[in-house]
């Protein structure tokens, strides 16, 4: 048997911070997260970056930035269609 949501959220308030996920759900907070999500998701999409393979931190950041640029530029060419 399922316990009643009310009995649900009552454990969780008793769980506190020890674990247990929040009562709430910040709906604004997820989507700025979501966003952030998808964005690294892409970037990851990307094989020199998910596998760092570049040695110098400076070449890795020239490949963020190179990828980066290749996201933006193609979700202007989707935007403008």
């Amino acid at each position: 048997m399922i316990p009643e949501k009310r009995d649900q959220a009552a454990n969780r308030k008793k769980k506190g911070s020890r674990g247990g996920r929040p009562v709430t759900h910040d709906s604004e907070l997820y989507k700025e997260r979501n966003t952030v999500e998808r964005l690294i998701n892409k970037l990851k999409a990307w094989r020199g970056i998910a596998t760092r393979y570049d040695k110098k931190p400076e070449s890795y950041l020239a490949g963020l930035h190179l990828r980066a640029s290749m996201i933006w530029i193609d979700d202007l060419l989707k935007t403008s269609r």
